[in-house]
């Protein structure tokens, strides 16, 4: 019974890996197949002052709404059309300003082509994804990328296995050229998926988080410590801020230090701020993102960080508790 077991679990196993074999090999193959096509797609693509019109039937039209939603998500306004429901009114949504992607994998998909005159007759230009580019969607196209597959992973060569994994693959490729073309930014992205803590730490500056300068705890090197303590404490931000003559930030005292001068010296009363201070405290700046504000705090496993000018002159503090109020962390 263990020995049948293992054959069939061999079987399935073999199965899969031909499977990712083919699929594999088949996108492998569009690179061999890359010209002048593509870049011309690429750049009617950029030139677009409207959206991008995504249109297939059945498993291209599925894999066709996955494209236009990473084109979407990456700066590339796109939305999917039905082709059946397009003659039937949908249609109206095109203007002369789009683009359109048709995808059929035989270049003869009937209700994909009863759009074409449609789309002719507005103006649009029309980007084929093609199995077969000696087809008829292949031939009234403007620009035509051609993801033909050897053969499908299905074993009867009929359902859309290979072929749709190709179609996936080229609109990924035309997402991402765009992508780098617009000078798209982790920023931008993040803009477009503000749900979750990294989202949000996208949205947020620290200027908007930040606890300003007419609340901070602003000490001299030169005062005593225990009169520093008293100051830090009253404005309960974690931290008091060392600033000299002219305004400038000179260093910082964190709960930390004073722990830590407690600690080490016997009489509290005979120490100076600058005795104890961080003479070289990690700050940003207003315009920065609260992520980056984040990240700092925990490479440097602290609660508060110091937000100064491009003067160094302290502006405000920004704490842990304020990123966790704002959901960033």
């Amino acid at each position: 019974m263990a020995i049948i077991e293992q054959t069939e679990e061999t079987k399935i196993l073999q199965s899969a890996k031909e499977v990712f074999e083919i699929e594999a090999k088949s996108v492998l193959e569009l690179s061999n197949r890359l010209n002048s096509s593509f870049v011309q797609a690429i750049n009617i693509l950029y030139a677009c002052k409207g959206r991008v019109v995504i249109s297939g039937m059945g498993k291209s039209g599925l894999v066709g709404r996955k494209i236009a939603a990473t084109l979407s998500s990456t700066g590339t306004p796109s939305y999917f059309l039905h082709p059946a429901e397009s003659t039937h009114g949908d249609s109206g949504i095109l203007t002369k300003e789009d683009v359109v992607i048709a995808i059929s994998n035989s270049g003869e998909t009937e209700e994909l082509l009863r759009l074409l005159p449609i789309i002719k007759r507005i103006g649009i230009p029309i980007i084929a994804i093609v199995g077969k580019i000696n087809s008829t969607l292949g031939d009234k196209s403007d620009v035509v990328l051609d993801v033909t597959v050897e053969k499908e992973a299905c074993p009867l060569n009929k359902a859309p296995t290979a072929s749709t994994t190709a179609t996936l693959a080229m609109g990924d490729a035309l997402a991402v050229c765009l992508l780098k073309k617009r000078g798209f930014t982790a920023e931008d992205f993040l803009l477009f998926h503000p749900s979750g803590s990294l989202g949000k730490g996208f949205l947020y500056t620290v200027k908007e988080l930040m606890h300003s300068d007419y609340e901070l705890p602003v000490i001299s090197a030169n005062d005593k410590f225990t009169d520093a303590i008293k100051i830090i404490t009253e404005k309960r931000l974690g931290i008091g801020v060392v600033t000299n003559t002219e305004g400038k930030t000179v260093g910082v005292v964190s709960d930390g230090d004073i722990r830590r001068a407690i600690m080490k010296h016997a009489n509290a009363n005979e120490l100076f701020v600058k005795d104890v201070m961080n003479a070289n405290p990690k700050f940003i700046e207003e315009k920065d993102l609260a992520a980056k504000a984040l990240q700092i705090m925990e490479k440097h496993s602290i609660t508060s960080l110091l937000v100064n000018d491009e003067n160094l002159c302290p502006k405000g503090i920004i704490h842990i508790h304020d990123l966790l109020k704002a959901g960033v962390a």
